[in-house]
């Protein structure tokens, strides 16, 4: 995990809530004063539970699963979509579409359909056609890329889901709740963290807050990448010692 004190919280605003007449009761544990007609969420209980959720995380994706980011607010979509391209991770940043995983079959046809079309555009077929025909199509390919260019290379259902904003993002979580798929948040004093496998209780709608904690998830993901790495080497390294062995063995015999 990022190594994330309590003056960086502090200073990003993680800990400033919304009104105090829009909060969600079941937030009252993560809440530590009220001020100005505002709730202030408990930092301590920020970190404690950011810890939590890297030690999670950094499980599952060192067992070589994936990590769906969910964050199509504006503030959010465009650094929530360069660190999920960093980690090498799919995303969704600009709209969910009912069903992106309980009906998962037809998003892969349409996945297909993506790259049929790439195919296609690097043959000469696609150069042949008529002008018309070939605007229709790179204007098919757009519509596909902007929805579901941050999963082009799904394959599979993902093992976990982390949402920026889970009242925006209640579809997603609804689905990632039906199909049993664990999920990691950040949650606002408007919502309910109890929706949520691993809430993160934070500001979710300053960037800046957004920002520290987007990339102190990734840097646990990070985390996770590289011990698989390490655990496939050792593998490798202990598997050549095993046949240099039995290599030795045969030569005294």
């Amino acid at each position: 995990m990022a190594n994330i004190e309590y003056k960086d919280l502090l200073d990003a605003g993680v800990h400033f809530g919304h009104l105090t007449r829009k909060w969600d009761p079941k937030m009252a544990p993560y809440i530590f004063m009220e001020k100005n007609g505002i709730h202030i969420i408990d930092l301590n209980k920020t970190l404690v539970c950011l810890e939590e959720a890297s030690n999670a995380i950094k499980q599952i994706v060192r067992s070589g699963k994936k990590v769906m980011f969910v964050a199509t607010k504006k503030q959010a979509k465009d650094l929530v979509a360069e660190e999920a391209r960093r980690l090498k991770m799919p995303f969704i940043t600009e709209r969910w579409l009912g069903g992106m995983m309980t009906n998962f079959a037809t998003i892969r046809k349409s996945l297909k359909k993506m790259s049929t079309i790439d195919k296609m555009s690097k043959d000469d077929s696609y150069t042949n056609l008529a002008k018309k025909e070939r605007l229709m199509i790179s204007r098919q390919r757009e519509k596909l890329e902007n929805v579901l260019g941050g999963i082009s290379d799904l394959t599979r259902l993902p093992a976990a889901l982390f949402i920026v904003d889970i009242k925006r993002e209640h579809i997603a979580l609804a689905e990632a709740k039906k199909l049993g798929i664990p999920v990691f948040a950040l949650v606002d004093t408007n919502s309910n963290p109890n929706a949520v496998d691993f809430p993160i209780p934070a500001n979710d709608d300053a960037f800046k807050s957004i920002s520290l904690l987007v990339k102190a998830f990734g840097a646990a993901i990070e985390e996770g990448l590289s011990e698989r790495k390490k655990d496939k080497d050792d593998a490798k390294l202990s598997e050549e010692e095993e046949a240099k062995k039995a290599a030795d063995a045969e030569t005294k015999e």
